[in-house]
């Protein structure tokens, strides 16, 4: 349903307001600071209709009301502007990013501190390679249940792929381990574009039981690449909001942060180059259901792609946020082609 201009006035009002106080907003704040030429009884009858529409929430502490992640859905699309860097700020990103940062983990933590700096929210930077590019050095089985093992496969680059895989039998420890050195005395050396082919080549000369777990693990290996490397920074950053003072609340988060696995998670549903915001239930987990997660991509010149990630409440600074991410991108593209022109 389109609202109508002075209902959105008033919704963007009470977003603005929110995201700087954290505190519910009531009729008389909007009159007061936003909204003069109307009353606090009209301005109550249009947070109601915004209330019934989805877009407001009502804490029962109190008479004001909080935005809705379906208002942040519409603020964050329909609404927001970049706010402009300061001279100050757009010198600091760009002094993140001078010629010395010549490897892409050096690049990825200037990224991670840069960012968490000037925002005060947890940052995640993520280096995927291409699979075509990863060689396999090594792998492991461990068993986790009688049918249940975690598939761990080290590439010659330091890249390390883990993969839970459901078995069809109960199979022993001491056979999983015996299977894991015979498989990477086979398998050490071949690209992992090809590995599925040749677990499934594998697969036709081995034993009944030996196949099915040959054959688990061919499909499960379907991703485009592997992760190379990830810098999470400034994780306690988030316990300086009030969001986040709940204890129970700020140790799941925290253990999110903590797990390599559901970072990658969070980092990973983004299109290369593409802005995307994602806001409370959208971020796919339980954990991250009041947070809002930004993320951007782009492509190095060796082929690998860094993800750029930067998770807070969904109160926050979007406009702030966008136009660091604007920077940053500037920054890192003209780093790249001053390393691209010395090559």
């Amino acid at each position: 349903m389109d609202l109508i201009d002075r209902k959105y006035r008033i919704l963007q009002a009470i977003i603005d307001d929110y995201i700087l106080t954290a505190l519910p907003v009531g009729s008389r704040t909007i009159s007061r600071k936003y909204e003069q030429k109307l009353s606090s009884a009209t301005i109550r009858n249009e947070m109601s209709d915004l209330e019934e529409l989805g877009y407001l929430d009502s804490p029962h502490t109190s008479a004001g009301r909080i935005p809705s992640n379906k208002a942040y859905r519409l603020y964050v699309d329909k609404m927001i502007h970049p706010e402009p860097l300061s001279v100050e700020e757009t010198a600091f990103i760009q002094s993140c990013f001078d010629r010395r940062a010549q490897q892409v983990e050096d690049l990825s933590a200037r990224i991670a501190r840069a960012l968490s700096t000037m925002t005060h929210y947890t940052t995640a930077v993520m280096t995927r390679a291409p699979r075509e590019d990863q060689i396999l050095s090594h792998l492991q089985m461990v068993p986790v249940s009688e049918r249940r093992m975690l598939l761990i496969l080290v590439m010659r680059s330091g890249a390390v792929s883990q993969k839970m895989i459901d078995l069809d039998a109960p199979a022993a420890p001491d056979a999983l381990y015996t299977v894991s050195r015979f498989l990477s005395e086979r398998l050490s050396g071949c690209p992992m574009s090809r590995l599925p082919a040749e677990l499934m080549r594998m697969a036709s000369e081995e034993s009944r039981e030996m196949a099915n777990i040959l054959r688990a693990m061919a499909d499960v290996q379907t991703e485009g690449s592997e992760v190379s490397g990830l810098v999470v920074g400034g994780r306690s950053n988030l316990l300086s909001f009030p969001e986040y003072s709940d204890v129970d609340k700020a140790k799941a988060l925290l253990s999110v942060l903590e797990t390599k696995e559901k970072v990658v998670s969070l980092l990973s549903q983004q299109g290369e180059m593409e802005i995307s915001v994602r806001i409370g239930p959208e971020t796919g987990m339980e954990e991250t259901k009041d947070c809002s997660i930004v993320t951007a991509s782009y492509r190095l010149s060796d082929g690998r792609v860094n993800t750029i990630g930067l998770i807070g409440p969904t109160r926050m600074q979007y406009g702030k946020v966008l136009s660091v991410f604007t920077q940053l991108g500037r920054s890192i593209t003209e780093l790249l082609d001053e390393q691209d022109e010395q090559t």
